[in-house]
């Protein structure tokens, strides 16, 4: 299930083409559950990109830098330790 929350978010459609209209404050919050599948790979010659999908085809990507994606690794070997998550 993927969710979209758009805040401040006005655009226009022009002849098919998308514009921005208003101030550029806009933001997002995007959230993807039941992950179905995860994978991380290379991404130009200084990124590592995340790809998560679930069943009904619904797809991120995020991009990270690797000293974010080793904060991650550390974070996700403390909660193996100290969580019953991974029990």
């Amino acid at each position: 299930m993927l969710t979209l929350n758009l805040e401040e978010f006005m655009i226009e459609l022009n002849e098919g083409s998308i514009e921005n209209v208003g101030a550029s404050n806009k933001s997002a919050t995007v959230k993807l559950f039941e992950v179905e599948s995860a994978e991380a790979r290379e991404f130009g010659d200084k990124r590592v990109k995340l790809v998560l999908e679930d069943d009904d085809g619904n797809e991120v990507q995020v991009s990270l830098f690797p000293e974010q994606v080793r904060s991650l690794t550390s974070d996700i070997e403390e909660l193996e330790e100290n969580s019953t998550v991974f029990e």
